[in-house]
């Protein structure tokens, strides 16, 4: 997180960012009523349920709003220096 960011959509901002955090939670739900039927572990999910893999953090620009992976900003940021 000590990397220079830079906004690829306003290009302008370098300086305001939102850092989100990203806690994936595994269920499962009733395909009729929507209701949640089990709530699961990363380590206790069922065969035909895939673990979340995606980011662990991502960055919205506080000037636009603009809400990407963080490795975007980063690259940005190299680029703009």
């Amino acid at each position: 997180m000590s990397q220079v960011y830079c906004c690829p959509n306003c290009r302008t901002n370098k300086s305001r960012f939102n850092l989100i955090q990203q806690v994936a939670t595994p269920i499962k739900k009733d395909p009729r009523s929507g209701e949640i039927v089990a709530q699961y572990s990363n380590d206790t999910i069922e065969p035909f349920h895939l673990a979340y893999n995606g980011p662990d953090v991502r960055v919205q620009c506080a000037a636009c709003g603009l809400i990407e992976d963080e490795k975007t900003f980063a690259a940005f940021g190299q680029r703009s220096q």
